[in-house]
């Protein structure tokens, strides 16, 4: 019986859910435990502080909501943005912003990469509005797979209502009403993004209206896998009857809100690429910060404590209540809905008095997205008789008001007992201002790396599949100082996989991922990277609750000081992807890459064989036959018959020796011209274009052993080496590699298959030991940095 498919938990959540997208591998945490450990019998995993990911709990399908005037109501005034607001954008990798699809931004370009203030001066210049051909107002926009039931009109904003602005009043949280998409678990996170100014900015540029310097143009920024992303787009909007189709402000003649969507669209491929999804995905788009997930049925005993800490560090902050299998947004009898986001906005104890007793009652304000009368209605509701107990100036301080908006307040008793889903987003350190660090507010310290999982090099699946569990990326970080208030150190891990949103068009769906945790007791008498028999012998201290598709899994984890080894996965091996892993803590984390350093080693023992010995192959060893020594004779008198009169020879020449000499290697397909033409380049010192008997000779020493390493690997005799195999038979030809290398030559040499033939196997050892060689030639003293010029550099690059 399979293991992974008895435990697999299939929950009905509604029709994104149902696309498998957030099937869960286990049933509880107890099983998580035990299923990507089952092969360990060494040590418990008692450092897990809480599990914080879980399969999420509400999602939507297409709806239909009531009107503006169905809804209207009186709203609170908006307060105007303060223009000495101090902005940020400092959470990036490489440049501050990349235009989408620029080389850099992780994006390929789908056309011509789109710079807005560029083109925006050719609009002005030209007198037209933009319209963008990367992302046109007609179907392929809307939809991938359905197309919607209503006929869609596109229209700019000046053809939907009288002086059309960005803002009316300001921006606020109920700028935000739902339209007929099902992505309320993005407007959860727009809600709370209006909260904060500096952050609001940093996705909305201000250099940008509907006044000065119009010209149909917008752009927006989102955070994207370590970089902030430059989205532009035009102004024409999906509208149906003259009325904004999605996401609207209750001003009609406000737009900030839609045209965000339509940027938060483009950058997935599409609206439809918006339907269903977790809050936290989008918080974090918006602040390039870290989520944690809390199931309320488990939650740790200082939640609210957590929740206060979250507020009162800007943290972003969502949740949801499991919807009903058989009913999509089902209202509860107090008034909640079932599977839909809500946004929480403010965390307090508020001070309040009884007639028999004084103190503080831990409350919470909650919002719907949708910004109507759908509201709490137990006790703290609006107009609720618990308020009489709260001193006025107390109601002054939280800006207490009773409106229809959708906002309302409950008690943290009555929230853990209705909703079943909480999202924390914990900022970026650069998120915050200068003003809060001035306050007393800390940061959290942050490492963060890009990885990648390729088909038999490091996509070794979970610590299941033991073989090739080792070849996973590794990653090493060292805890110095515990906690300020605590003898452990708060760690939380974030493991997020690329852009699968954006590839559910080409139906690829979130992978199944997570991680493990490995302490290092001894780490400078430990191989880099970790071996199979370190995890043989060794079990996990810590591990994700769950291997799990989503996009991101997250942990949160009370660890001893000390040194550990992080090993993202996915569940099973040769899954392909490409990942971030982040790691928050709260006093400073040393961060590297468990992994080998690049350069020259030793050749294998078994190929070198000492002059006059005989060595037994019974251990292993590689010989060369008296056969094979009769060939190499051959050989050199086929060399001199082929040389000529001038005893060189150029590719042509070589490969007719080499097609002759290792006809049984090759299978008598022979070796390409670009591998010849490498091998003359490599010893090539005078740009000849041929080599001499003696440049021969010392290639086919070359050649002899890496024919003798791949006899080594190659025990079957097929004429392959899976990419597995590729690291240890560089190895043994004494080339020390990393991922980030073998992954290059997976990609440039491997079959799809992941395999390597005895040809391609050889193009590597030439690139390597010319790359190497030039590299050394400039580096005598061996400090790891070599200069050249830019002629230098072309010569040695482009003959090799």
């Amino acid at each position: 019986m399979d293991l992974r498919r008895s435990k697999y938990v299939n929950y009905r959540y509604s029709n994104y859910m149902q696309q498998g997208l957030a099937i869960l591998k286990t049933g509880s945490s107890v099983e998580a435990t035990k299923l990507a450990n089952d092969n360990e019998t060494i040590g418990q995993n008692n450092n897990i502080f809480y599990p914080t990911e879980r399969a999420s709990k509400y999602s939507e399908a297409s709806l239909s909501i009531k009107s503006h005037d169905e809804n209207s109501t009186t709203r609170k005034r908006k307060n105007m943005y303060d223009d000495k607001a101090v902005r940020t954008t400092k959470n990036f990798i490489g440049k501050s912003y990349y235009n989408l699809g620029e080389k850099g931004s992780g994006f390929r370009p789908r056309g011509e990469v789109q710079d807005f203030n560029t083109l925006r001066r050719e609009c002005l210049a030209t007198g037209r509005l933009f319209e963008d051909p990367e992302f046109p107002a007609n179907d392929s926009s809307l939809y991938f797979s359905r197309r919607p039931d209503r006929y869609i009109e596109w229209k700019r904003p000046m053809e939907i209502a009288d002086d059309p602005q960005l803002f009316v009043e300001g921006f606020s949280r109920f700028d935000v009403q739902q339209g007929e998409l099902g992505d309320c678990w993005l407007l959860a996170a727009v809600a709370n993004l209006t909260m904060h100014q500096n952050l609001f900015f940093q996705v909305m540029p201000e250099d940008q209206s509907f006044d000065e310097n119009y010209a149909g143009i917008f752009h927006f920024r989102f955070w994207q896998y370590g970089r902030w992303v430059d989205v532009v787009i035009d102004d024409r909007l999906p509208t149906c009857r003259g009325e904004l189709v999605y996401l609207h402000s209750a001003e009609t003649n406000e737009f900030w809100s839609a045209l965000l969507e339509k940027a938060y669209a483009k950058l997935h491929g599409s609206y439809e690429a918006l339907k269903g999804g977790t809050t936290c995905e989008a918080m974090e788009d918006f602040t390039g910060g870290v989520t944690e997930m809390y199931q309320m049925d488990q939650t740790p005993p200082n939640l609210f404590n957590i929740l206060l800490k979250a507020f009162e560090r800007n943290s972003l902050l969502g949740c949801s209540i499991e919807p009903d299998p058989n009913v999509l947004e089902a209202e509860t009898p107090q008034g909640l809905i079932r599977g839909h986001a809500y946004s929480i906005t403010q965390v307090k104890n508020v001070e309040i008095h009884m007639p028999n007793r004084n103190g503080t009652i831990p409350l919470l304000r909650l919002r719907n997205p949708w910004g109507n009368e759908a509201e709490w209605n137990g006790p703290w509701s609006d107009q609720s008789p618990e308020w009489r107990f709260i001193p006025d100036h107390e109601k002054e301080e939280l800006g207490l008001t009773f409106d229809m908006d959708g906002e309302f307040w409950m008690s943290f008793h009555d929230f853990t007992r209705h909703f079943t889903q909480l999202e924390i987003c914990n900022l970026n350190p650069d998120s915050l201002t200068s003003d809060d660090l001035s306050a007393g507010k800390k940061r959290w310290e942050m490492s963060v790396f890009e990885g990648e999982w390729v088909r038999g090099v490091t996509a070794g699946g979970c610590r299941n599949f033991l073989e090739t569990f080792c070849h996973n990326p590794q990653y090493r970080i060292t805890l110095e100082s515990p906690d300020d208030d605590d003898d452990k150190c708060t760690v939380i891990i974030a493991l997020m996989q690329k852009n699968r949103r954006a590839q559910r068009r080409m139906g690829a769906d979130c992978l199944t991922i997570g991680f493990a945790i490995y302490h290092l007791e001894y780490p400078e008498r430990l191989p880099k990277p970790l071996d199979v028999n370190f995890f043989k012998y060794n079990a996990s201290v810590g591990r994700s609750p769950a291997f799990i598709n989503l996009r991101e899994v997250t942990c949160r984890f009370k660890l001893p000081p000390g040194v550990y080894c992080i090993v993202p996965s996915t569940f099973d091996p040769n899954e392909e992807g490409e990942f971030l892993l982040r790691i928050f803590s709260e006093n400073k984390n040393n961060m590297e890459e468990n992994d080998e350093e690049v350069g020259i080693g030793d050749v294998d023992d078994r190929i070198l064989k000492p002059a006059g010995e005989k060595e037994d192959q019974s251990e292993g060893n590689v010989r060369e036959e008296p056969e094979q020594d009769r060939n190499t004779e051959k050989v050199r008198e086929f060399f001199k018959k082929l040389a000529g009169d001038d005893l060189e020879v150029d590719w042509t020449e070589l490969k007719d020796i080499l097609d002759f000499a290792m006809r049984k290697e090759t299978h008598d397909r022979g070796f390409s011209k670009d591998v010849c033409r490498s091998m003359v380049a490599m010893l090539d010192a005078d740009h000849s274009g041929k080599l001499g008997f003696e440049e021969f000779k010392a290639l086919w020493n070359d050649i002899k052993k890496w024919r003798a390493v791949f006899k080594l690997y190659d025990r079957d005799e097929s004429g392959y080496l899976s990419a597995f195999e590729l690291r240890q038979a560089l190895n043994s030809a004494g080339y020390r590699l990393n991922n980030h290398i073998l992954n290059i030559l997976v990609h440039r040499y491997g079959t799809k298959d992941g395999k390597i033939t005895f040809d391609d196997y050889i193009m590597c050892a030439v690139r390597l030991k010319t790359m190497i060689d030039i590299f050394r030639e400039r580096d005598p003293d061996e400090t790891h940095t070599a200069t050249f010029t830019l002629e230098e550099w072309m010569e040695k690059t482009l003959y090799s």
